[in-house]
């Protein structure tokens, strides 16, 4: 199983991001992810948010083997052909290191309301679900066009292409118990599930992320390839513990765990001490 962290992208330097990264690449993680929020707070007065893909071009910039990406980024608020450019450019500047996180994203008051986006949940996912048979689509480098619902694309040839073949690896993030999302990744290539617990962020159990890996095997296509199914839970307070813990869910078809810190003030102290507590 591979180990990640994934950081707020929210009330910290840019540069303590970078080295978070880089300090990630050192202790031997093997990925290193940021969140992609535009406000995080539903009464127009949010945290200071950093860009994520600028603040992921330094880091790939400064490192050399670790996974980069995003976790998770809302289509409906990034026009397709601008991801798809910005993708693209990452994916060449880690030299084929990207992985786009997806998702329809949220608070939708906060992150998409407050800024005349369209916040209704149905209409995002559709724009999700569209937006990434335009990324797809141009990702190919080959004449393409697109006459849908939210997205036109009129035999455009997007150049340069990803340097990763066929594309750049696309994992959806969805909660649980909801079955929508997760169909949705089987399409792809990587699955985030989300679980919640009186309000706050919990670890998936065992038992659910196996029914993810079932619900996904039945539904993807045959001979597909390869296909990420990511732990997504807060930094634990164990490590040690947690090793005992990691066969179960290695078993139960987990590929990745990752550890991301609580949004709330002392975060980033708290994925500097996990990292140096290593792997």
């Amino acid at each position: 199983m591979k180990r990640g962290l994934a950081a707020p992208n929210f009330a910290v330097d840019p540069h303590d991001l970078v080295e978070l990264g880089v300090a990630a690449e050192k202790a031997g993680f093997d990925g290193f992810f940021l969140w992609d929020h535009i406000l995080f707070s539903n009464d127009g007065v949010g945290p200071d948010i950093l860009d994520p893909w600028l603040v992921l071009a330094l880091i790939a910039d400064a490192t050399e083997r670790i996974t980069i990406g995003t976790m998770i980024t809302p289509i409906s608020r990034r026009r397709p052909a601008v991801l798809a450019r910005q993708t693209a450019t990452l994916d060449r500047i880690s030299n084929g290191r990207l992985v786009l996180g997806v998702g329809i994203g949220s608070p939708a008051q906060g992150d998409f309301a407050l800024f005349g986006d369209e916040a209704d949940a149905v209409i995002r996912a559709e724009m999700l679900d569209e937006g990434l048979t335009v990324l797809e689509g141009l990702w190919t480098g080959e004449p393409f066009t697109h006459q849908g619902k939210h997205y036109t694309v009129d035999g455009v040839s997007f150049t340069p292409t990803p340097v990763q073949r066929p594309r750049v690896p696309i994992w959806v993030g969805g909660t649980l118990p909801r079955r929508r999302p997760m169909l949705r990744a089987a399409r792809w290539d990587g699955a985030v599930p989300i679980t919640w617990a009186d309000g706050r962020l919990a670890r998936p159990s065992v038992e659910q992320i196996a029914g993810v890996r079932d619900l996904v095997a039945d539904h993807r296509e045959p001979g597909a390839s390869a296909f990420d199914l990511a732990v997504w839970a807060e930094v634990t307070d164990d490590p040690r513990q947690l090793m005992t813990e990691l066969p179960d869910y290695v078993d139960a078809g987990a590929t990745w765990w990752i550890e991301t810190a609580k949004p709330e003030p002392g975060w980033h102290a708290e994925l500097v001490e996990r990292i140096g507590a290593g792997v």
